[in-house]
């Protein structure tokens, strides 16, 4: 039996095992994909939200603001690429500045530090390419942007690193309450556990339901983003939104920590996992961001794609005991990348006012350093490639990664199972060509370290299969 059992490794579950791994207990984490942060975490804007959205005294106010704080520390201990770029609010009306003095004070009432309303000329002076229509701008210094997918398996694998066992391909099927504990089935068999998180993202209510009587609705939300080549990479500086409606913070124009663009996303409801893009939604995404910096060169977008969100209708998160032993981490939209470190301190806090002893351990693993072979000096290059020659082989031209790196990465804490495995840990793939170049060659070295067939080797989730096999044609000319 397990002390804890969390279901779901998007952002918020891994980094409430993280949390929980630094004390004396068992954890297991069931995940039903084939890797970690398959989920909402790897397809949204990778804002590290100011927090002076969320209504004061709500939860999500509270966590944001936290979390912020919390995420850039991580970001920097897990060497996860993180830039504290700032953020800008845009103005082009009246009705517009009214809505960034609200920003302000709540803003202000949720604690966030160095707010400040620009006019339209000072936020023109740091932003050169921004509209001549914007009026005015909320400044939020502590805004920033990180590598969501990168953040979520460092959290994740510094929990396994302190004993959590992450059970991947392991879908719950049901839960039932016998006695003190729960019993949670799966695909793959049962486990017992005292405790049992719902991070199960946009499935939460499913979950939810399965221990508890009906208490909300996820509604998701699909948005749908452009990603742009470097080119235009320094066409803003810093996180660009228009002022936040109904549906959501709206389209943002951003820099990533990659150097690139991203632009969007619309807000429309969709399936649960339905990540497919529409021209009428890209559509809605460029002409909406044009508004704020009109001189995008949309030529220049080497991938659209779409992410969905766990919104609920509700203005807050939906964390709580819904049973006893069974804690919701439910309905975490945004700011929920930003707030997730924040939600895992808290699910401790709950579960320790809850009976839940927390000692911590002598010892905790902390701390992770990747390799980056670009971004080291000449003398460190040769010095490397002494040491190891794989990391003398570029494998993605783009993105200068290496043999060494896809190597490494084979070899941590959580492997990867997939091409787009391999692209979320060392970015091989994530350059202009989107992996044109690199693709068979990594798959030819995920064949060689797992031991497995090349047909065997998937793009990403389970089933997504790249290779069919050889045709009568190919195999009689080998």
């Amino acid at each position: 039996m397990t002390d804890v059992l969390i279901i779901g490794c998007g952002v918020t579950g891994a980094a409430a095992a993280m949390e929980l791994s630094r004390y004396k207990l068992s954890v297991t984490v069931l995940e039903r994909e084939n890797d970690v942060s398959l989920g909402s975490t790897r397809a949204n804007s990778a804002i590290i939200h100011a927090g002076y959205d969320p209504k004061p005294g709500t939860l999500m106010a509270r966590l944001n603001v936290r979390g912020n704080e919390l995420t850039r520390k991580l970001c920097a201990d897990l060497d996860v690429p993180c830039r504290q770029c700032g953020s800008l609010v845009l103005a082009f009306s009246d009705k517009d500045e009214a809505t960034l003095r609200e920003l302000l004070d709540r803003g202000e009432k949720n604690g966030v530090p160095g707010l400040e309303i620009l006019s339209g000329d000072e936020v023109r002076r740091r932003e050169p390419n921004l509209a001549g229509t914007v009026t005015a701008a909320l400044w939020a210094p502590t805004a920033a942007v990180c590598s969501p997918w990168e953040l979520c398996l460092a959290m994740a694998e510094t929990a396994v690193k302190n004993g959590a066992d992450l059970r991947l391909d392991t879908a719950v099927t049901g839960l039932e309450r016998t006695g003190d504990r729960w019993l949670v089935h799966t695909n793959t068999g049962d486990f017992e556990a005292r405790y049992v998180l719902n991070a199960a993202g946009v499935d939460a209510d499913t979950v939810h339901d399965m221990a508890a009587p009906h208490d909300f609705d996820i509604r998701p939300s699909r948005g749908e983003y452009y990603l742009l080549d470097k080119s235009e990479g320094g066409r803003v500086n810093t996180v660009v939104f228009q002022c936040p409606s109904e549906r959501g913070k709206g389209v943002l124009v951003s820099p990533t920590v990659h150097g690139n663009l991203i632009v969007g996303p619309n807000a429309e409801p969709s399936p649960r996992h339905d990540t497919s893009t529409t021209a009428e939604g890209l559509d809605f995404v460029k002409e909406t961001a044009k508004l704020s910096v009109p001189n995008i060169d949309f030529s220049q977008s080497i991938r659209n794609f779409a992410g969905v969100r766990a919104n609920s209708g509700r203005d807050d998160f939906v964390i709580g005991f819904a049973a006893p032993g069974f804690l919701d981490l439910a309905a975490i939209c945004s700011p929920g990348l930003t707030s997730a470190a924040a939600i895992g301190e808290y699910a401790a806090e709950l579960l320790q006012k809850d009976g839940l002893t927390l000692e911590k351990k002598d010892t905790f693993l902390y701390g992770r350093k990747r390799t980056r072979f670009k971004e080291l000096s000449d003398a460190d290059h040769a010095a490397l490639v002494a040491r190891d020659p794989a990391f003398g082989r570029v494998i993605c031209r783009c993105e200068t990664v290496t043999e060494g790196e896809i190597l490494e990465c084979l070899r941590a804490p959580i492997p990867p199972r997939s091409v787009d495995g391999v692209k979320r840990r060392v970015n091989a793939g994530m350059g202009r060509c989107q992996g044109g170049f690199c693709g068979p060659r990594v798959v030819e070295l995920l064949s060689r370290e797992l031991k497995l067939s090349p047909e065997e080797i998937p793009q990403d989730r389970v089933g997504s299969r790249i290779l069919l096999g050889e045709t009568k044609e190919v195999a009689e000319h080998v």
